[in-house]
């Protein structure tokens, strides 16, 4: 057996000594704890959060065990005496049924929450902190960090943020203790690009996207590997080499560039890449007209988005054309600079999902380049309604509860095959909506304030050809939605 990496015992050590040392002020008056019991306290919490992680996957590997001794003995000499082996761990039970420990707050964490909501500190916070990393350090002690592992870790950040958000803390508050520890500055962000944003904050924002609950599954089990792989790193442990690059696949208007715009944040939250920026094209911007002319383009399209992200809207139409078309040639030139370029460009490729598989299917390299697919189902009509009031909110508008129906019918009636619009087609049932809305206000002398904004039934009802849109069109169109220009809510919807 390889000898036991430290980093659990250094995240524990630092979990207890942090918390320690900025809880002990508050210890006997808020905590009602003396020195001692809090220090046993949080190396209690120590204790279940490393044996939860390292039983989430229900594999105690040789290596997980060793070095959950190794953090722990110091604190439980009884339970962990000096020569404890892996293989006594093991027999004992000591780690199984312990990820049962990470799906409710700790009575601790759930006494700083309380504290932080009387006194309007940010206790918890620093709790939340070291424990994700204990965590993350936990599940990275293996090469190989299972699906479970990351979901573990997923299921449990998520728990403490909702416990703190029910008690009114702020997770991303400062410490109101000359104990608490400072955080460091954050580096001075590049002119053209936005300051970079804590990762926390940009779940947030994926969590508050209209439904896609899968495709946020996904985004969050890649963004706590990447986690993982980056503390491994630090450690100078080894880190398994995966591709980045992904593969989305679904109908118009279900959110792919806001999803892509987001994950090229967290990317760079990460440092995976540099600049974070989104870079979108399509056949049109990698395929020419004249033979040499493909593989410069695709070249030029690579170094717009270096150290970011590229979407490649539509990719499957690269496989479409004759025998003088340059689609392959583009394939061919993509395929070669995802891999050139693997550690300056994360690329994603999008599209309908059987269109998509044929695209793989053209590039014997495809498939090993691009080995994760994530899938974005069409909404459901209560999210279609939902989409509908976020655009129409954004424009001071609302429907009464005649409009409600009327747009549920509406999208009831539509046939969700291929190309049906999603998000575009509750934006273009908006506009219809209040065009009719605007022709019936001309009809009424003196409207007031409330029937200005107030969208109903009638303003609803149209003819389908008003506002479907036709699935051969939806084909060739970029993956966007109309109307740069749209305000910030409706954003969701692009793709």
């Amino acid at each position: 057996m390889a000898s036991p990496d430290r980093g659990l015992a250094v995240a524990v050590d630092a979990f207890i000594d942090e918390l320690m040392s900025t809880l002990e002020p508050i210890a006997s008056s808020s905590l009602s704890r003396s020195a001692d019991e809090l220090r046993k306290d949080l190396a209690l919490d120590a204790f279940n959060l490393s044996a939860a992680f390292i039983d989430c996957d229900d594999s105690h590997s040789d290596l997980e065990l060793a070095a959950f001794v190794i953090a722990l003995e110091q604190h439980f000499p009884d339970l962990l005496p000096p020569e404890t082996s892996p293989s006594d761990v093991r027999s004992a039970g000591i780690i199984t049924g312990k990820r049962s420990w990470i799906a409710e707050p700790s009575g601790l964490f759930s006494t700083l929450v309380a504290v932080d909501q009387k006194q309007g500190t940010a206790y918890s916070s620093v709790y939340y902190e070291h424990a994700l990393r204990m965590a993350h350090t936990a599940i990275g002690l293996d090469d190989y960090t299972s699906r479970f592992e990351l979901s573990g870790v997923e299921k449990f950040r998520s728990m403490l943020l909702r416990t703190m958000k029910t008690g009114n803390v702020n997770s991303s508050a400062s410490v109101a203790t000359s104990g608490a520890p400072t955080s460091a500055a954050t580096p001075p962000a590049e002119e053209d690009l936005p300051p970079e944003r804590p990762l926390d904050e940009l779940l947030d924002e994926l969590d508050a996207l209209i439904g896609l609950d899968a495709v946020k599954e996904e985004v969050k089990l890649v963004a706590a590997l990447l986690k993982v792989q980056k503390l491994r790193a630090e450690r100078g442990l080894p880190v398994i080499e995966s591709s980045r690059h992904l593969i989305f696949v679904g109908n118009p208007g279900t959110g792919k560039t806001t999803v892509a715009r987001l994950l090229a944040q967290i990317y760079r939250t990460l440092e995976v890449v540099e600049r974070g920026h989104l870079v979108e094209t399509d056949r049109g911007g990698l395929v020419a007209g004249f033979v040499g002319q493909t593989a410069g383009k695709v070249a030029e399209v690579f170094d717009r988005a270096e150290q970011g992200v590229l979407l490649v809207d539509e990719a499957y139409s690269l496989t479409r054309g004759g025998e003088r078309d340059f689609g392959r040639e583009a394939i061919d030139a993509l395929v070669k600079l995802v891999e050139d370029r693997r550690d300056r460009v994360v690329c994603i490729l999008a599209g309908y999902p059987d269109e998509m598989a044929a695209l793989v299917e053209a590039n014997p390299g495809m498939a090993s380049r691009f080995p994760r697919t994530i899938r974005f189902d069409d909404y459901d009509d209560d999210e279609l309604l939902a989409i509908f009031e976020l655009i129409a909110g954004a424009q001071e508008y609302h429907l009464d509860e005649s409009g409600k129906a009327a747009v549920l019918g509406f999208f009831a009636d539509q046939d969700r095959g291929h190309g049906f619009g999603n998000g575009r087609a509750a934006r273009n049932l908006f506009e219809a909506s209040v065009a009719r809305h605007a022709i019936r206000m001309v009809g009424i002398d003196e409207p007031t304030d409330d029937e200005l904004i107030t969208l109903t039934g009638d303003d609803i009802t149209a003819e389908p050809d008003e506002t479907a849109t036709d699935p051969g069109d939806m084909a060739t169109e970029p993956d966007t939605m109309p109307d740069a220009d749209a305000p910030e809510p409706a954003e969701q919807h692009e793709a």
